[in-house]
């Protein structure tokens, strides 16, 4: 551990800032890409998953395998890099958002990775709606029973992102930014949080609702009713982008303002489609209900 955290002592420095801010534009720029492509080609997993894209990985195995590194990379960064800010108080926190948003998903009974990251303790609920919650890039990997398989080049593409974005925010929040001693009582902060938090409750709660449209025994897609779905198609994916936003107002950072943009591009993107797909099935459908943000859009 010890050669490790020389090694990353060595590359920290000007050089390696600099590609930590070409890596931010960078996933920008590839966020917008993929919102560009997605309004041509549907995204390949979930309920529109393919064979055309590579053999198919069962759904929890995949889901789990494909985040766990935006929580390891930023946890190991923390503990074995030497990492020059990780005793200051704000980058602690500021990491414990990030690495806390993950870690609630590998939830699992007893499972002393999870007790040792995280305390929020998200209870099983049963499965009644397979598809529809396994259509998300974040779930609760250990909750899926039966989800549909995700196509392997979708799932690579996943992994190298979490890499990607486990590094980027985690060496960054980890060596490089700095704030001042009383950054966790300033209105950035308080602000940023006060959305996390907010964003999180709203795409756990958004995550119950799909996890339960089906009674025991249904089969078939039903349109999601209650909490924010009232008001938009992508209640999941609204709190998702305001939890990422807050984090990024939290951290002041250009690699978690990069994150947020991204996750802007790629969820309101599916977002999109989602909302096309309910309204071509269902002639039910509300017509008033908006895309992704209430009211607005």
């Amino acid at each position: 551990m010890e050669a490790a955290g020389g090694l990353w002592q060595r590359r920290a420095g000007p050089e390696e800032r600099r590609l930590l801010v070409s890596l931010s534009y960078g996933m920008v720029g590839m966020g917008a890409l993929s919102a560009l492509l997605l309004r041509f080609v549907w995204m390949p997993y979930g309920r529109y998953s393919t064979r055309r894209l590579g053999c198919l990985v069962p759904a929890r195995l995949a889901w789990l395998l494909q985040e766990l590194p935006a929580l390891l990379v930023p946890l190991g960064l923390s503990l074995f890099s030497g990492a020059a800010r990780v005793s200051e108080w704000p980058n602690r926190v500021l990491l414990a958002l990030f690495i806390g948003h993950y870690a609630h998903r590998f939830h699992l009974q007893g499972n002393p990775l999870h007790t040792a990251l995280w305390t929020f303790q998200i209870k099983k609920q049963p499965r009644r709606s397979s598809e529809d919650i396994s259509e998300r890039a974040l779930i609760f990997p250990f909750l899926i029973r039966g989800g549909k398989p995700t196509p392997f080049i979708t799932f690579t593409l996943a992994l190298i992102f979490c890499v990607y974005n486990g590094y980027l925010q985690g060496r960054s929040l980890s060596n490089y930014a700095e704030y001042p001693s009383g950054w966790l009582k300033g209105p950035c902060f308080i602000v940023g949080f006060a959305g996390w938090l907010s964003g999180m409750i709203i795409n756990i709660y958004s995550d119950h609702i799909l996890r339960n449209l089906r009674k025991p025994g249904e089969t078939g897609y039903k349109i999601p009713r209650g909490g924010l779905f009232e008001y938009v198609t992508g209640a999941n994916f609204f709190g998702e982008i305001l939890e990422w936003f807050g984090f990024a107002l939290a951290s002041c950072t250009i690699e978690s303002a990069a994150f947020a943009i991204c996750t802007f591009f790629i969820l309101g993107s599916r977002a999109h489609q989602h909302h096309q797909w309910y309204l071509e099935k269902f002639e039910d459908y509300p017509k008033a209900r908006k895309i992704l943000i209430p009211f607005v859009l």
